[in-house]
């Protein structure tokens, strides 16, 4: 396998996502297309030598040419994550390499399949690629975000997910949130559980493919639950992602 190098990616746009999470797009001089769910890694390196390095997801889909964009939380104590929030502005650059990753991706050969999305807080980002790619390839198979956030504020990319909804019959956005739901809110507001799961999977004329992206007690309650209501266990992709979001 050939190894992937590393390429310094021109800081294009910083947009602000949520009071602690911010998206980086970058021009990049080799890029390549990637598969929606992959990442890249990202390596910073001191005057001194030191390094460090850290994996993100890429958010944008394989369409966008030239660029990524890379979605990233801003970790308590995080050296990495505090330097790209407070230290990058638009015109620096950033080590990468990438797309690395074949496990949690979202692969041509599944693309007309029911596909359900779990996401807890951040673990929305690579599923927010494949979302993306869904609706750029125009592809009509029944899909449900189930996306839980401790608050409203915390909804990562809030807006163009009710967008995407909108413009699609087949995809259905569901937020439940674990905190603080929004003045009005007659949804779900409790942590993800096995009626829940059992209610959406109701939907789907068919079980779907499944992946799910978060801490890992969601992850893990989340996928144990899914194999229990009938899901084969190679039907069901997990990731963790981060420690925070539910």
């Amino acid at each position: 396998m050939t190894k992937v190098a590393w390429q310094l990616g021109l800081v294009k746009a910083i947009v602000q996502e949520t009071p602690r999470i911010k998206t980086f797009s970058l021009q990049l001089p080799a890029w390549q297309p990637h598969l929606p769910g992959q990442h890249y890694d990202m390596r910073l390196t001191t005057e001194d030598g030191y390094q460090a390095e850290r994996s993100y997801s890429i958010a944008s889909p394989p369409g966008q040419i030239g660029e990524i964009d890379l979605t990233i939380e801003l970790i308590d104590d995080g050296e990495v994550s505090a330097y790209l929030h407070e230290g990058v502005a638009v015109g620096d650059s950033l080590e990468v390499r990438g797309p690395i990753g074949g496990y949690f991706v979202w692969r041509k050969e599944l693309q007309t399949l029911p596909l359900l999305l779990v996401a807890g807080g951040s673990g929305v980002v690579p599923l927010m690629a494949m979302l993306r790619h869904r609706a750029l390839i125009g592809a009509a198979n029944p899909t449900v975000l189930l996306f839980s956030v401790r608050t409203p504020a915390e909804a990562i990319y809030r807006q163009e997910l009710e967008a995407l909804a909108q413009q699609d019959k087949q995809l259905t956005l569901l937020f439940t949130f674990t905190r603080q739901a929004p003045v009005g809110w007659t949804g779900y507001q409790r942590r993800i559980d096995r009626a829940m799961l059992t209610a959406i999977l109701g939907r789907f004329p068919t079980l779907p493919q499944c992946f799910i992206c978060g801490p890992t007690a969601l992850v893990e309650q989340a996928a144990n639950t899914l194999l229990d209501l009938g899901l084969s266990a190679d039907s069901i992709r997990t990731e963790r992602f981060g420690p925070t979001g539910t």
